[in-house]
């Protein structure tokens, strides 16, 4: 076999000749940090191409339905504008132009002939990270090892994306393993943020972040095992969900830690509206996935549920907010999104509550016990077919620097594992009960209807910084569904950096000690909500109350 730098040598070059020439353009210099209004100005789009781009889901969708724009135009738009994406942040990995508008012609006579949607994503263009097999397509995750496997048939979630009208278009880049907040590989290498280049978009979907965030996709889907769902939208400024285990079909798509059966990956949406969120759920749950995927949960779009029967129909709801989570204290700009946020909701007329966070440092090092029960092995198996090295850091200089997200070389028994198990186990059934004891301080006879916390302690990082997640990890080990939405951006004057004299421990200090504001310039705030398991339709609607409440605060 070639040595594994041939291998990506020869990837690299197939990809350069998936761009189509005339899409080439002149991105600004390095210095540039903030591209996001480098599509715009490129001279590549036309301007209704630039309408159709900066159009969020449910218009696209509606436009879509009467005819009055083609699916061959949207698709051809958000093409454009996610090439001149990958030519600014590097976001992509497998691109296929001419079989995406061959889909999207297909769409356009169907609806000539007919009149009629194929269905309710009809013709809307959808990114994919690159764990989601495509019939034909290399799947890599980032795997030197993978490259050459071109997959036999779809994912099960392709084939339902494909049943509802959706055209996918772009496979988006991620970290090697999949297992890390950040997305570096030794084959397509580093993703940036538009914001800002010098921070990360996070991950391990941050090819997604990065993409939909220059809005070179209206929709993405990324996968979630420990926040690399809300990772990437909370450093990219979108609206995202973690839905519950098999709420959305996994088959089919390729993971690490495969097998590893109690805490799962979950796909789920990452876009620029809340109104994306339910468009994607809804009509990937009302196309009954448990009829291909048998871990598909067997549960359709329930519109009570949505219209929150079980919180008082959305009136006068409670919220609780999680200031910090006991083990490292949020930066000044996160705090302050939980305070706007807090002003907002009150104002709107409902209440707020603190959050007393329970376990969290235990949860999260229980999650990753579990991982690295046998990750160390299942990374050196896959690697050991071409001797591409195990990734150990993100930093830019590559320098020996601690690897927060790289397990021990050894493993642990079965039966040790069943112990982690079972801690997990009981501390959910102590959550459940910690939840419920809520009724006691609402004032409206139900427990507090969701929590409000951050989605990581700090905005987007320099790249090779991003080292705590159990902001996120902790509702993956719960089984919580959780969303993202955007509050606000770093800004100079109203973040500056708090003395602070204590500290929960050395780490506590070391996050604190991270933040700067020149570092930090220009990141996007997104906070979480996070609901009750299976209980995405409620987490939506009440996301957009919580949307409309930032809005009408404004």
């Amino acid at each position: 076999m070639p040595h594994w730098t041939k291998l990506v040598a020869e990837k690299k070059q197939r990809q350069l000749k998936s761009i189509p020439q005339e899409w080439i353009v002149s991105p600004p210099p390095d210095s540039t940090l903030d591209v996001t209004g480098f599509p715009e100005t490129c001279g590549l789009l036309t301007a209704r191409e630039i309408e159709i781009t900066n159009t969020s889901v449910d218009l696209l969708l509606q436009k879509l339905a009467c005819g009055e724009w083609t699916a061959v135009d949207v698709t051809t738009a958000f093409y454009k504008r996610a090439i001149v994406a990958h030519q600014l942040v590097n976001c992509l990995t497998e691109i296929f132009v001419d079989r995406a508008l061959a889909r999207a012609a297909e769409l356009d006579d169907h609806f000539k002939q007919t009149g009629k949607v194929v269905g309710p994503l009809h013709g809307l263009p959808v990114s994919l990270k690159d764990q989601l097999c495509i019939k034909g397509l290399e799947t890599t995750m980032g795997y030197v090892s993978w490259i050459g496997r071109y997959a036999e048939k779809n994912a099960v979630l392709v084939d339902v994306l494909i049943e509802c009208g959706a055209v996918p278009f772009v496979r988006t880049n991620l970290p090697q393993t999949v297992m890390w907040p950040e997305s570096f590989n030794n084959i397509f290498g580093r993703t940036t943020n538009p914001y800002n280049r010098s921070l990360t978009p996070g991950g391990s979907s941050g090819g997604e972040g990065a993409l939909v965030a220059l809005k070179g996709s209206p929709l993405g889907v990324g996968s979630d095992i420990g926040g690399s769902i809300r990772i990437p939208s909370a450093f990219c400024g979108l609206y995202s969900l973690r839905p519950s285990y098999g709420r959305v079909p996994y088959c089919g798509a390729l993971n690490s830690l495969e097998g590893q059966d109690s805490v799962h990956s979950v796909f789920g949406p990452m876009t620029n509206s809340v109104g994306g969120v339910k468009a994607f759920l809804k009509a990937i749950v009302n196309a009954k996935p448990w009829l291909k995927d048998p871990l598909a949960v067997r549960k359709k779009w329930q519109e009570d549920e949505y219209n929150l029967t079980d919180h008082g129909s959305g009136k006068d709801l409670c919220f609780a907010i999680m200031w910090d989570d006991g083990v490292v204290v949020p930066h000044p700009p996160i705090t302050r999104s939980l305070e706007i946020t807090k002003a907002a909701l009150e104002r709107a007329g409902h209440k707020v509550v603190d959050w007393k966070p329970t376990n969290h440092r235990l949860l999260a090092d229980t999650t990753r016990n579990i991982w690295n029960a046998a990750s160390a092995e299942d990374y050196m198996i896959t690697t050991s077919v071409t001797g591409e090295p195990i990734i150990a850091t993100m930093e830019l200089d590559n320098s020996n620097a601690a690897a927060p997200f790289r397990p021990k070389k050894v493993g642990i028994t079965a039966y040790q594992l069943w112990q982690v198990q079972k801690l997990r186990r009981d501390i959910r059934k102590e959550y459940l009960d910690h939840w419920e004891a809520t009724v006691s301080e609402t004032g409206t006879g139900r427990p507090v209807d969701a929590i409000i916390c951050p989605a990581s302690s700090y905005a987007a990082t320099p790249h090779g910084k991003n080292r705590y997640t159990n902001y996120t990890t902790v509702w993956n080990a719960l089984d919580y569904p959780a969303a993202t939405f955007p509050v606000t951006t770093v800004d100079p004057t109203l973040d500056a950096k708090k003395p602070r004299h204590v500290f929960y421990d050395d780490f506590d200090k070391a996050i604190y000690d991270m933040y700067d504001l020149e570092t930090f310039k220009n990141a996007p705030i997104c906070l979480q909500l996070v609901g009750r398991t299976l209980e995405e339709e409620a987490v939506i609607k009440m996301t957009e109350i919580v949307d409309g409440a930032l809005a009408a605060a404004k």
